[in-house]
């Protein structure tokens, strides 16, 4: 007789923190898609945005592939062609679609995915009342934070989908909400040191986030909130975006060949600035913090206002003094809100993504995971600059201070804001 292997007390518990944790996560991102029409799960207006229903049956994906068809013995997929269909980058799986054609993807219909979502979703309660390996479990905890980052992704996309409509839909209808003024903005000063930066200790992080490793950095400031539309607009107002010796040459080349003269989303309406939000169009209230900017914005707004962009070493080392608290996706606000005052830094985490000055770039002793899902983070370490903070459409139970977020300098759809920083 074999004997069935048994967990201990502490292990059974963990078990099931996880199965709980992935049923949260999962319906999550059906609770996020809940406001969509069928017609909005197919929106891609751009190449970097996809739809709702490619987000809802990607991550699905990722548990089929790298959890049940390697783990699970007797797992059979619900169609062998998914594995290519709804591939994103992840050469070692094999061949997918281009990017921008997603929303061709008419079949499988939304109630299909929805359905694939269901099957794997019942096959991954099985496996995880399974005994597991900490690397099974590791690769659980990656897919449930790889659905956390689409699940801010649903939500920027359909916004870009949304507002490439005429007609300027909402995502979702509420109130405007109650006015306030921002808090004025001073400086905190940070020492020179060597400081240690990097994740360290128990639960989740990427592996971009490490190895912990020892920095030099020189007395630094930091701004105690971010950057304001109404500050914004004065350097609008002050012809920042014709003025060439406030940019650097790509971000001025993108100025003139994109036209942009204002943040993503921004529109001109009898005189007054309105902007598209998931709530519709709204005016531009000028103490929320600004964003739907690019880092060449922020690094030219900085230029105008006499400081910089902090690197991503002095955010974190300032944030360290913070809790991982704010305006995330859980508040339903879903906008970024004006600052409350306070004696030290505010806005830290939620509200805006925050340019940082620093280029995504591995850290001394870096090294990927083997196999495909090493592809997750080490091959975009070019041409990205990384972000900090998370966001007011982030979960926040996905956010840490080591969290390295990274983009493209052009990018502008999602929620990304400005903090400056100058030299002490």
């Amino acid at each position: 007789m074999h004997e069935v292997p048994t967990m201990r007390s502490d292990e059974l518990t963990g078990a099931r923190d996880l199965r709980e944790q992935y049923r949260a996560i999962r319906q999550a991102s059906l609770g996020l898609c809940a406001p969509l029409t069928v017609e909005d799960h197919s929106l891609q207006a751009m190449p970097d945005a996809s739809p709702a229903k490619w987000h809802l049956a990607h991550t699905t994906w990722f548990f089929e592939t790298f959890l049940l068809s390697e783990h699970l013995p007797g797992y059979k997929p619900v169609n062998p062609a998914y594995r290519s269909l709804f591939n994103s980058y992840y050469n070692a799986v094999g061949d997918r679609p281009l990017r921008g054609l997603r929303h061709v993807l008419s079949r499988p219909t939304l109630g299909e995915v929805q359905a694939y979502r269901a099957y794997v979703d019942e096959a991954m309660e099985r496996m995880l009342v399974r005994e597991l390996t900490s690397g099974v479990t590791d690769l659980v905890e990656l897919g449930l934070n790889h659905e956390q980052q689409h699940q801010e992704l649903i939500l920027t996309d359909v916004k870009y989908g949304l507002a490439a409509n005429p007609l300027r839909p909402a995502y979702r209808e509420v109130s405007a909400g109650t006015a306030r003024v921002a808090s004025a903005m001073r400086w905190q000063a940070f020492p020179e040191g060597v400081y240690s930066v990097g994740f360290e200790g128990g639960g989740f992080c990427f592996d971009n986030e490490g190895p912990r490793h020892n920095v030099y950095l020189a007395p630094f400031r930091l701004a105690s909130r971010l950057v304001t539309n109404g500050e914004y607009l004065e350097f609008m107002r002050d012809h920042g975006y014709g003025t060439a010796s406030l940019w650097l040459s790509d971000g001025w080349d993108a100025v003139r060949e994109n036209q942009w003269g204002a943040p993503l989303y921004w529109e001109m309406r009898e005189g007054e600035w309105w902007h598209c939000t998931l709530h519709g169009m709204r005016p531009v209230h000028a103490d929320e913090p600004v964003c739907h900017v690019s880092y060449y914005e922020a690094d030219a707004f900085a230029r105008w206002a006499g400081a910089r962009l902090a690197t991503e070493f002095e955010w974190e080392v300032a944030s360290q003094v913070c809790a991982v608290a704010g305006n995330f996706v859980e508040t339903e606000a879903l906008h970024p809100q004006v600052a409350y005052e306070s004696a030290g830094l505010t806005q830290m985490f939620g509200d805006v993504w925050e340019w940082t000055g620093s280029a995504y770039l591995a850290y001394p002793g870096y090294r990927p995971a083997a196999g495909a899902v090493g592809e997750y983070n080490g091959k975009f370490m070019c041409n990205q600059m990384v972000l900090r903070g998370g966001s007011c459409a982030t979960p926040q139970s996905h956010m840490r201070p080591t969290y390295r977020n990274f983009f493209p300098p052009q990018a502008r759809w999602q929620f990304m804001g400005i903090r400056l920083a100058n030299g002490d």
